[in-house]
């Protein structure tokens, strides 16, 4: 199951980001639903960092 999740997300920001810098190269706006996508995946990656950080911060203090 984690590495569905893995591959899907590297997929996914893959496709992102290769857009959003075809866009930057054509000189055209970005369309909403990208950049909507674009911020999901930097909240996700945040959150996951977080989230990491907290599970080994708990494993060296508690243990």
């Amino acid at each position: 199951m984690m590495e569905f999740a893995a591959l899907t997300y590297g997929l996914l920001a893959s496709v992102i980001l290769s857009a959003a810098q075809r866009n930057r190269r054509m000189e055209r706006p970005h369309p909403p639903m990208l950049l909507y996508t674009g911020y999901l995946l930097c909240g996700v990656s945040a959150g996951m960092a977080v989230i990491l950080a907290y599970i080994a911060l708990s494993q060296f203090v508690g243990g």
